[in-house]
């Protein structure tokens, strides 16, 4: 770390709360209903297009108000409507690197990073140096004295960044961060920027689509679905118990919702058109579960296997998706169930979409919980 980086990290040794967050908004028809908390640290909130995750920006920096709800950084309540408290955008200790870069085009990007501890009341020399700092953390330097319009926009979000990173903030709000990387640029922009982060006391919370991006920057994750955070947790957390089916597909699990029903002895898990033997723990029959099931541990024939898996079913190949050392192979039973195996065993049962196939998969290899 440089000089600078230790007289930024002390300046900020004071902030060290979380974020809390039950956040209501009505905007163009768009119901947003988030609830969710952010430590210290790194915290990615993930989700498809179209999750409202702009919108939460949006409504944590204070450009959008609630219509509802409370937020409160670091001990500090920033919002809440109940108490007709809501502090503007510029009494907010918020740092913010939207999608678009939004730099004031007349400054140059030293003076663009420069102007969040302006604003502070740092005097200009020290404002200059911790922006040069920043800038030279995401490889940047040499940009200091280009003015928005001659920036590409890998150039200009980096530029951005290191404005937000430089803003002495709270809260990072950092929306889709690498977005306009290029392929070659990416993966080095994103080292810097984990790089970065690790100064940082406060909260930062990285808004993005991308698995990749949230699992290698955060060691905590918050997933938002259609305007509502589903599951909250680290990684494993995620893969063990995934909150939804685009959750499970994130983390390459099948994920299985039904009912338990005590069958012949035995506790089946009845799932749309299956019919799985589980070990039900502590859930008795007539109870809602979910199971996850590794692809890994489904067991792919062409014959009906003989092996001592009490769960085999029939279906239909509906895809088969090539990955670097193993191959998906998703069957066409309901709900659809993937397998992964190996190119060897691709070829040796020689199978394409309709192949018709068994899949076994073992009791024990069955992780079930309450729905």
């Amino acid at each position: 770390m440089s000089p600078g980086g230790h007289g930024i990290a002390a300046a900020r040794a004071g902030a060290s709360g979380a974020l809390e967050a039950r956040l209501r908004v009505a905007r163009e028809g768009f119901a947003l209903a988030a609830d969710f908390s952010a430590p210290p640290g790194v915290t990615a909130l993930l989700g498809p297009n179209g999750a409202g995750k702009s919108t939460v920006v949006a409504a944590l920096a204070g450009l959008v108000p609630l219509s509802g709800g409370r937020v409160v950084a670091d001990g500090r309540v920033w919002e809440d409507v109940s108490a007709g408290v809501r502090l503007p955008p510029r009494e907010r200790r918020v740092g913010v690197a939207f999608q678009e870069p939004r730099l004031l085009p007349a400054l140059t990007a030293l003076e663009n990073v420069a102007y969040g501890p302006r604003a502070r009341g740092i005097a200009r020399p020290e404002a200059r140096r911790r922006a040069a700092d920043w800038l030279e953390r995401l490889d940047a330097g040499h940009l200091a004295s280009r003015r928005p319009a001659g920036l590409s926009g890998g150039e200009a979000q980096r530029v951005a960044l290191a404005r937000a990173l430089a803003a002495d903030a709270d809260v990072l709000l950092l929306d889709e961060p690498l977005s306009a990387q290029d392929v070659e640029a990416r993966a080095a922009s994103r080292r810097a920027l984990a790089e970065s982060l690790s100064a940082f006391e406060g909260v930062a919370l990285i808004v993005t689509h991308e698995p990749v991006e949230a699992l290698t920057l955060a060691g905590r994750v918050a997933v938002i679905e259609a305007g509502r955070v589903v599951q909250q947790g680290d990684a494993e957390a995620l893969r063990r118990r995934p909150a939804s089916p685009w959750v499970a597909a994130l983390a390459g699990v099948n994920l299985l919702r039904g009912r338990l029903e005590a069958a012949e002895g035995e506790v089946v898990l009845a799932c749309e058109g299956l019919r799985l033997a589980v070990l039900p723990g502590d859930l008795a029959p007539g109870a809602e579960a979910a199971a996850v099931v590794s692809p890994r541990a489904i067991t792919l024939s062409i014959d009906p296997p003989r092996s001592s898996a009490r769960n085999v079913i029939a279906g239909a190949v509906a895809s088969v998706d090539p990955g670097i050392d193993r191959i998906r192979v998703t069957l066409d039973t309901r709900p659809p169930l993937t397998a992964e195996i190996t190119r060897e065993s691709l070829a040796g049962l020689g199978i394409a979409p309709g192949t018709r196939l068994y899949a076994a998969v073992k009791v024990t290899e069955i992780e079930l919980f309450p729905a």
